[in-house]
């Protein structure tokens, strides 16, 4: 069992910055591969990074490629997501989830944990 918290979603105009972060529990984290997926209002969740367990390869859709970097620190079970340049369409609420395998699926149904989600709003 895995359990993930997000923190540091927020109000932030466009052009800024701002970093996500994703504590999770327990002993196993360095067995996980890690997503970021965002939701808007009326729409699909979408993915949006990637790392692999070691945090030796990373993934990104073009939509974010280039402003978004994924990162881990398994020491501190922790995931990051490093946003810039942000855009007002980024606005949606931000879950990161966990996977026990060894790739890193873009679906959100093959997932096996997700957290509560955190806020993340870009004024124009």
């Amino acid at each position: 069992q895995v359990q993930l918290v997000e923190s540091g979603g927020g109000l932030v105009q466009a052009g800024d910055s701002l970093r996500l972060s994703c504590a999770a529990s327990g002993r196993t984290f360095g067995s996980y591969a890690m997503g970021w997926f965002r939701q808007a209002p009326g729409k699909e969740r979408e993915f949006v990074a990637g790392i692999t367990q070691s945090g030796d390869r990373t993934y990104y859709p073009d939509s974010v490629k280039g402003r978004f970097t994924i990162s881990r620190d398994n020491a501190k079970n922790t995931v990051y997501l490093q946003m810039n340049s942000l855009k007002p369409e980024a606005t949606a609420v931000y879950y990161c989830a966990a996977i026990r395998t060894y790739y890193v699926p873009s679906s959100s149904s093959l997932y096996d944990y997700w957290g509560q989600g955190t806020q993340v709003t870009v004024s124009s």
